[in-house]
């Protein structure tokens, strides 16, 4: 039998600029590597280019003046509630800076003890031993501080409190922070929020529409058209950006079906085999240790070819195993196994005991923290990732 199952590689590319095309490049750096490696195409190999190169060869930037003049224009830049942000130098700081830059003062509203994503304010046997609920008390700075001091993060070193005070502060507006965890808390205090949860963004909108709130926005009705010439995403608005230089922060790339349909068919042509492809961001994992969940992106793959749609049909091998074909062994139990695999229709195995335990997760989002883990984020210079084998099962030779 074949002993060698789904295989992962990062592929190199050029150092992607604006302008670029980034799927013919992509393309070419894959085909560069199917002669370097003897690579040998197969269907349904998958190509996946990360979302980061994509929007630089976009162009898809926005500057902390064109943040500033969005806000002021949709929320009249007086006070301005900003709940519930991520506790990030990247991914949050020069978007703070540009809020604050569109507005006179900021009612920041952090969640606690962490947010969404998992950095941490504050320990849960900490809020225990000062009978502190975060499920319905709300906390000034002052009985934040007075409670539990300091809020160093583990990883950066960072006090996020003094952080993004700092930074509203230094960028003319005047701060008040407040700790809590319902988002209906800044209507006492302004009638226009800016909600910057990711994942829970449509329900703290509702929730401040219901509470009175006049203007109610999200992170992703900011840019979501472009301002004095900047980029823009008319889906995601500022979800998913990132900084780019101290004045420019990179926007979450547009069209990017377009691209993997491109970069798809690029390779299919060239190969003579059907390639899969996909542009992905943040994986979709959280870390046991740091408790940090990864994805701070708002989608894990913003574009896909169609047969990557739907979520894996698979049977457990262990459950045959120590079941169906218990009274097994060698030969006899993998034929077995093989012939129940053969027989496996397209129909949904969800329900069925004999798929329970695997992973009932969009094949987008699986193949996207896959490729995720492969490519890293720092000099590994493997914006591309192919894949082969991915569905391939046990009774494939």
């Amino acid at each position: 039998m074949r002993t060698i199952g789904t295989v992962v590689r990062g592929v190199r590319a050029p150092i992607i600029r604006e302008g670029d095309n980034i799927a013919e490049v992509a393309a070419a750096s894959v085909m560069e590597a199917w002669k370097e490696a003897g690579i040998e195409p197969r269907d349904r190999d998958v190509v996946a280019v990360t979302e980061s190169v994509v929007a630089r060869a976009q162009g898809n930037y926005a500057t902390l003046d064109q943040i500033a003049k969005d806000v002021r224009e949709k929320t009249g830049g007086g006070t301005v509630g900003v709940a519930f942000p991520i506790l990030s130098r990247n991914r949050f700081s020069l978007l703070l800076r540009g809020m604050a830059m569109g507005c006179k003062k900021i009612v920041l509203l952090l969640s606690y003890p962490s947010d969404e994503v998992g950095n941490g304010l504050v320990d849960w046997d900490k809020l225990d031993a000062a009978g502190v609920d975060p499920y319905s008390d709300v906390l000034t700075l002052a009985q934040f501080r007075e409670k539990f001091g300091a809020a160093v993060h583990p990883f950066t070193g960072v006090d996020y409190i003094d952080f993004y005070s700092g930074i509203i502060k230094n960028a003319g507006a005047e701060v008040e922070v407040l700790f809590g965890n319902r988002v209906q808390t800044l209507c006492g205090c302004t009638d226009a929020v800016i909600t910057c949860d990711i994942h829970t963004r449509a329900r703290s909108k509702r929730l401040l529409k219901a509470a009175g709130a006049k203007v109610v926005l999200g992170l992703d009705d900011l840019l979501n058209r472009s301002v004095n010439g900047s980029g823009y995403n008319a889906e995601y608005g500022l979800l998913g950006s990132n900084k780019a230089t101290e004045e420019t922060v990179k926007l979450f790339p547009r069209d990017c079906m377009a691209v993997a349909e491109e970069l798809g068919e690029r390779l299919s042509k060239a190969s003579g085999k059907h390639i899969e492809a996909m542009v992905y961001g943040d994986g979709a994992f959280k870390d046991p240790v740091g408790k940090i969940w990864e994805l701070a992106d708002p989608v894990v793959s913003p574009g896909y070819t169609k047969g990557l749609v739907g979520t894996p049909n698979e049977l457990k091998l262990k459950y045959l195993a120590d079941n169906d074909f218990g009274d097994l062994e060698g030969e006899a139990l993998k034929a077995a196994i093989e012939e129940r695999i053969r027989e496996k229709t397209d129909e949904s195995l969800v329900g069925n005991m004999v798929s329970e335990g695997t992973t009932p997760r969009r094949l987008t989002d699986l193949i996207g923290s896959l490729c995720d883990l492969t490519s890293g984020s720092g000099d590994k210079g493997t914006p591309i990732v192919y894949i082969q084998g991915y569905f391939d099962n046990y009774s494939n030779d």
